[in-house]
Parts: C-alpha cells; structure tokens; sequence
C-alpha cells in the first residue's frame, strides 16, 4: 500500500546526507512540495540554502534547472521567447529556464524588480504566456527561491504581491558545534555528500501524494480557528498588513499535510499551530512604528496564538 509518511521520512533521510541538524527545515520544504507550493528560503550566505534545495532536487526524478539570480538577468531568460523560424516563416517558442519540475531560483533578490515579476504568472497558475500563447509548466511543479537578508548590498526588496506567492518560508540557521564538526568531517572527504544522494521518488509519486493532502478532512472547527488568527493579524497594531485569503488556504493546506505525515486522516489544531510561523511570517508587514521598536513578525504571531481560543470540538 502507498504510504505518504514512510516516503517522506526516506526523502528527509536523503536530503539530510547533504545538510546536518536541520530537519524541522528539511521537512517545511517537503510540505510545501506536497500542497503544490514554493518556498522562501532566507538566510546570511553560506548556511546551506542552495544544499537544501539541491538535495531535494536529487532525492526526486524530476526534470531539474538552475537560474543563477543577477542585475542583468531579463524577463525572458526565465518565461522563454518566441524567434522566427526562416526556413519554415513560423514563430517557434524556445523555452526559458523556468520550465523544468524544480526551479531553483538563487538569490532571487539580486535581479531587478522587473525580472522578478515574470515569476509571478508562473509561480500561481503554473503557466507561462509568451506572445499571447499560453504554455503549460511540467507536473509537479515547485520554485524553490533563495535570498539573502534585505540589508544586504546589491538586493532589490521583493514586492508583497511576489512574496505572497511562497507558500512558506523557512531559514536554515547557523549550526551548532557538533553538527559543524560532522559537516566538516563529511566535506572533508574524497566524495560529496551530494553525490551520494539518488532519486527516492518518482513525479508520479509526488502527484498522488499530492492528491491524498486534499482528502484529509478539516472540521468547520478548525476552518474556524484558521479564520480567527488571519483576522486578528490584519487587526493587531503592529502589523501594516494583516495574513491575506491565499495565505489562510495556504495555512489549511499546510495542515492537512502535517495531519497526513502523521499518518492521521484529520487536522487538529496543533497541526495549524506547528504550520503558522512558516506560512505567516513572511506575509507579515509590520508599522514603521513596530520597526522602530524592535518588534518582530515572529513574535507578535506566537502572541497572537496564544491569544487566540483552540477549538476543543472537532
């Protein structure tokens, strides 16, 4: 019988040859995959963000590109473009980069405004339209997006609209001593712990997982619960901008994945508090007068939680 949770401990098992201690990071990126979303993964340079998302792209046999995110990369470099053919008078579409079934898209901060906008269509409807013609992304499709903290030089500030599009964010973190010493002592060697890792899993695999998230059931209790804390976000004073629809749907979504992981066919509400920072957080905007203060998105979110009646009927 196929079962979701032994596949994705042997996925988390894969991606952890190539990046020590950081389960909890490794194991959001596979939510996301499984309720067909992208992910934001924000950290300083040189923590393991692009391992991560390389890591995943060997542990599955899916098609696989790289867009190396710089000043002068243009909108077509990602969507494609259309070039006249003069042996035959027609327009042929040459493909962009983006169209492959994992998409990493490095430092995704460091290219313009512009450029990064072409991801918007492709990110929430897993098309691209080049010249009016419309042409379908590969099934399953994920964007998996690296960027460096805003502050740094040379990042242009991803738009609202563009983040809101990640279905969560995560961060990797620097490691502890002990987990550095064991990265150290595996990249010190004669073989890459990337070249060790091999496909667990086929894209159809993915697909039926997929599938089986959106039948776990979710009770008009916690369908209620998830509808509180999105409004008390867009009425709590710190924040300039409240959780929007998508991300309450995103937070469910990410829900019935935790539930199924756990080999339960129902959501409760630990499994929408365990989910709440990675899909919230992001989405956050906080008041110039919060900034100022010191106050973080992280923390007024678990405030918000804790103020915040759990459903007891389920």
């Amino acid at each position: 019988m196929f079962n979701p949770g032994r596949m994705i401990i042997s996925l988390q098992q894969s991606i952890a040859q190539a990046i020590v201690g950081k389960e909890e990071a490794i194991e959001y990126a596979l939510i996301a995959l499984l309720c067909r979303g992208h992910v934001l993964i924000e950290d300083v340079p040189g923590v393991g963000k692009t391992t991560l998302a390389s890591a995943l792209a060997r542990s599955l046999d899916c098609s696989f590109r790289r867009i190396q995110f710089t000043p002068d990369l243009m909108p077509s470099d990602i969507t494609g473009y259309t070039l006249a053919n003069f042996q035959t008078g027609e327009m042929e579409y040459r493909e962009g980069a983006v169209m492959s079934q994992i998409v990493l898209a490095d430092e995704i901060n460091r290219t313009s405004p512009k450029t990064q906008a072409a991801l918007l269509e492709v990110m929430e409807e897993h098309q691209v339209t080049v010249d009016g013609v419309t042409h379908p992304l590969p099934k399953p499709f994920i964007v998996l997006a690296t960027q460096n903290p805003g502050e740094f030089v040379g990042t242009y500030p991803l738009p609202e609209a563009q983040v809101d599009r990640f279905f969560l964010r995560i961060s990797i973190g620097y490691p502890t001593v002990e987990q550095e010493m064991d990265v150290l002592e595996r990249y010190s060697g004669v073989i890459r712990p990337m070249d060790t890792i091999s496909p667990i899993c086929t894209a159809q695999d993915i697909l039926a997982m997929q599938e089986q998230v959106a039948t776990v059931y979710c009770s008009p209790e916690v369908r209620s619960y998830v509808a509180h804390l999105a409004a008390a976000t867009r009425e709590h004073p710190s924040f300039q901008l409240g959780a929007s629809t998508r991300a309450a749907i995103a937070l469910i979504r990410g829900a019935q994945a935790c539930a199924l992981l756990d080999d339960r066919d129902f959501v409760l509400p630990e499994d929408v508090q365990h989910m709440l920072l990675p899909v919230f957080s992001h989405r956050m905007v906080l008041t110039p007068e919060a900034r100022m203060k010191g106050v973080r998105a992280e923390d007024t979110l678990l405030e918000i939680l804790n103020g915040t009646v759990v459903p007891v009927k389920l």
